[in-house]
C-alpha cells in the first residue's frame, strides 16, 4: 500500500489530539498516569516536560478534554484577570510555560497560580525543561513552580518512534508500507522533532512530484537531509575555527 490519497490538492494539516491517538509507552507512562490521576494531585500545578514533539501538547489536550479545562494563551494572561480566565472551568493549561514566563508574563503567571490554588482548581504546565531550570526572576513564582510535581517524557525507543511516525503520517491522511517505516527508523535521527520534520518533508516531496511514498523516494530525502546536516556542521566548524 502506498500513498492513501491522491496527490492533487494540499489541505490544511491538523494533527489528531484525542486520547485514543496518544501512544502510551515507557517514556511517557508516568505522565499519562498523572493525567489519569487528576484531580488527586498533591499540589495545584503539575509540570510535564520533554523534547520538542514528544507529545506534551497532545497530552495537554487530553487533559483539557478530561477536565473540561481551558487552554490559556500568553495574550490571555496579560489581557484578563485570572478569575475571569478561570470562570466556569476547574482546570487550565499553559503550554510552553517556560517560554511564556521568559516573554514577560511572570506576574500574570503568578496571579494565575495563586488563583488556581485559592479556588481549588488545577494548572497543567508544559516545557522542554523542568521548571527548576527555567529562567524565572520572580522569587514567588519560582518557588511555586519548583514545588509542582515535574514529570519527564523520555526519549523514544523503536516502538515509540514507529508509533509516532505512523501517527504523523495518519494526521496527514497518509499510510505507508512497513519497509518505508523500517528505513526511516534505521536512518533518521532519534528525536520527535526530526520525525515531525521528516514526515513533513516526505509529504511535501510526494505532493510536489506526484509520486507515491516509496523506499526510493524516502531514501533520496534521507540522503539529502544527511548531506544538508553535514554541510551545516562543516560550516559551523569553520566558523568556530575562525573565532
Amino acid at each position: 500500500m502506498s500513498v492513501d490519497r491522491q496527490l492533487l490538492l494540499r489541505f490544511e494539516h491538523r494533527p489528531s489530539l484525542v486520547y485514543d491517538d496518544f501512544y502510551v509507552a515507557d517514556g511517557n507512562r508516568t505522565a499519562v498516569m498523572w493525567i489519569d490521576r487528576w484531580p488527586d494531585w498533591p499540589a495545584p500545578a503539575l509540570a510535564i516536560y520533554g523534547p520538542a514533539g514528544c507529545g506534551k501538547t497532545h497530552l495537554a489536550h487530553v487533559f483539557l478534554a478530561r477536565t473540561g479545562g481551558r487552554l490559556l494563551a500568553p495574550a490571555d494572561l496579560s489581557a484578563r484577570p485570572a478569575h475571569d480566565l478561570l470562570e466556569g472551568v476547574s482546570a487550565c493549561v499553559v503550554d510552553d510555560a517556560g517560554d511564556v514566563a521568559a516573554a514577560g508574563h511572570e506576574q500574570p503567571l503568578l496571579h494565575l497560580y495563586n488563583t488556581v490554588k485559592e479556588t481549588g482548581r488545577h494548572l497543567l504546565i508544559t516545557g522542554r525543561r523542568p521548571p527548576s531550570r527555567w529562567t524565572i526572576a520572580l522569587p514567588d513564582l519560582r518557588s511555586r513552580l519548583n514545588a509542582a510535581q515535574a514529570i519527564p517524557i523520555g526519549e523514544p525507543d523503536d516502538a515509540v518512534m514507529e508509533a509516532v511516525l505512523v501517527k504523523l503520517f495518519s494526521d496527514r491522511q497518509l499510510r505507508v508500507e512497513a519497509d518505508v517505516l523500517a528505513l526511516m527508523l534505521k536512518r533518521m535521527e532519534r528525536s520527535f522533532a526530526e520525525a515531525r520534520d521528516l514526515v513533513a518533508r516526505i509529504d511535501e516531496e510526494a505532493l510536489k512530484t506526484r509520486r507515491n511514498i516509496t523506499v526510493s523516494l524516502v531514501s533520496r530525502i534521507l540522503r539529502n537531509r544527511e548531506a544538508e546536516k553535514s554541510a551545516k556542521q562543516a560550516t559551523e566548524t569553520e566558523t568556530a575555527g575562525d573565532v
